[in-house]
């Protein structure tokens, strides 16, 4: 089933120039830009994107490292590409993203795991309005 689904380079993957190497494996994946756009984000939309954990006490950190830059904001498409790019991201946290994913490959830490992307198709709907007006 061809999908789209929300992807979100963090302000560490552009920061250490992995965005290119990031995008080549989404590509090669047989995965589809379609849509992509160099972004600031700012407090009030970072606590409606992480409403889940606005409330613990990492929050303000995570603010300011998701605000230290830009971030890059796509649309991915593909054949079950929300499965799919979970997969090529690896697990959130860093001591869990197993070697030849994303984070296994590039992450230092938890909270620079340098990439964020849908869990559902109800959640991809709502980020991809919620960062594009789609």
């Amino acid at each position: 089933m061809v999908q789209q689904t929300y992807i979100m380079l963090k302000p560490d993957a552009l920061q250490r120039g992995l965005a290119g190497e990031i995008i080549s494996r989404i590509e090669k994946k047989g995965y589809h830009m379609v849509r992509c756009e160099l972004k600031m984000l700012d407090e009030a939309i970072l606590k409606e994107h992480y409403a889940h954990i606005a409330d613990k006490p990492f929050f303000p950190e995570l603010v300011a490292y998701m605000t230290s830059g830009p971030v890059l904001a796509m649309i991915i498409e593909g054949e079950n590409a929300i499965v799919g790019m979970r997969m090529l991201m690896g697990a959130t946290k860093f001591g869990e993203a197993l070697p030849g994913t994303i984070r296994g490959d590039f992450a230092n830490t938890t909270t620079e795991n340098l990439i964020h992307g849908s869990d559902s198709e109800e959640t991809a709907a709502i980020e991809i309005k919620r960062f594009f007006g789609e």
